[in-house]
């Protein structure tokens, strides 16, 4: 029946007005779990280099099974080396990631808010200083006055620093060239460089592919530890994201010390490399991740020390300002 009236046909529409409202808020109310869960999606931001554990880990796919139960993504970045992915962190593009030792004392230097979390045992075969293989060099002492390169603030940094005190040679009397491993290793096929001091897997190639022939390695000079770090915020607000990556790394670590020809085929395929570069360089990981010892930490005071003397880095550091402190 037609209504005519009109203050009847405002009541209607407003009627048909708030029918459709409740159901526009039903149907929102039926979304908002999905939108909650969204928006509740966290990620944690890993960056890794060429070659170690967390390759492994990455290729495994474990990590992403773990934390998806914590409703985590894994999101990895690839970096050339332990400065520029420690600066990644600085900036905030990534939350995790790993170095080795000169690295953290680096960005240290440079106000990093960053921590140290884990570490592995020391591999100090896992980094040398080669020569060609028709170099006439023949011992550390044959530097003096020579070209060498090596990437500024990574562990290999250190090594050549070991090498030349225990061989009587002062620091300030060789050519240190500043160099990334793609930039040395092509000076080092020209023939450009008297010395490269490397890590695995770079080093692993030079020796399988060039023939390149190691004046000394990290035994007995340097542990070559390898760190896990996290930006400070992050570890302290995601302390069991943090807890959960360390595990899953040692779980991918033990594995790996049983299983060093499947080792070999991951990162043959997560690398791109020779499948005999990549065995040579397994052999030299240390696998396990151990928590960050006092003793550990003043190995690095040391490391830090010695940068500071020879004014590699712009002023004197405290380790220790970059370990969480435990709640009380």
């Amino acid at each position: 029946m037609p209504m005519s009236d009109p203050k009847q046909k405002h009541a209607a529409r407003r009627r048909t007005l708030g029918y459709l409202s409740a159901a526009a808020l039903g149907a929102l109310s039926a979304g908002l779990p999905n939108l909650a869960a969204a928006q509740a999606k966290k990620v944690v931001r890993i960056g890794y280099q060429k070659y170690g554990t967390l390759v492994i880990l990455k290729g495994s796919g474990a990590l992403e099974k773990r934390l998806a139960v914590e409703g985590v993504d894994v999101k990895w970045s690839e970096f050339p080396a332990g400065p520029t992915l420690l600066e990644g962190l600085n900036v905030g593009s990534i939350d995790f990631g790993t170095a080795g030792e000169a690295p953290p004392i680096f960005a240290q230097a440079a106000s990093a808010d960053l921590v140290y979390v884990g570490n592995e045992p020391p591999s100090p075969a896992g980094e040398a200083i080669i020569v060609p293989k028709n170099s006439p060099l023949k011992s550390v002492a044959d530097l003096k006055g020579k070209k060498v390169a090596l990437n500024r603030g990574s562990n290999v940094h250190y090594l050549l620093v070991k090498a030349l005190e225990k061989a009587g040679i002062n620091y300030r009397d060789v050519n240190v060239s500043y160099l990334a491993p793609a930039d040395a290793r092509a000076a080092f096929e020209r023939g450009s460089l008297d010395a490269w001091v490397i890590w695995d897997p770079f080093l692993a190639a030079a020796e399988k592919q060039l023939g390149a022939r190691v004046l000394a390695d990290g035994t007995g000079l340097v542990a070559n530890h390898q760190f896990f770090l996290a930006s400070r915020s992050y570890a302290e607000k995601n302390a069991r994201i943090v807890a959960i990556v360390l595990d899953e790394i040692d779980k991918i670590d033990q594995w790996s010390s049983r299983n060093l020809p499947e080792v070999t085929t991951i990162l043959t395929k997560q690398t791109g490399l020779d499948s005999d570069v990549v065995e040579l360089a397994a052999k030299r990981l240390a696998y396990g991740v151990r928590p960050v010892t006092p003793a550990v930490i003043a190995d690095q005071q040391k490391i830090a020390d010695v940068f500071a003397e020879l004014k590699l880095i712009p002023k004197r550091i405290n380790v220790k300002d970059a370990v969480i402190v435990p709640r009380s």
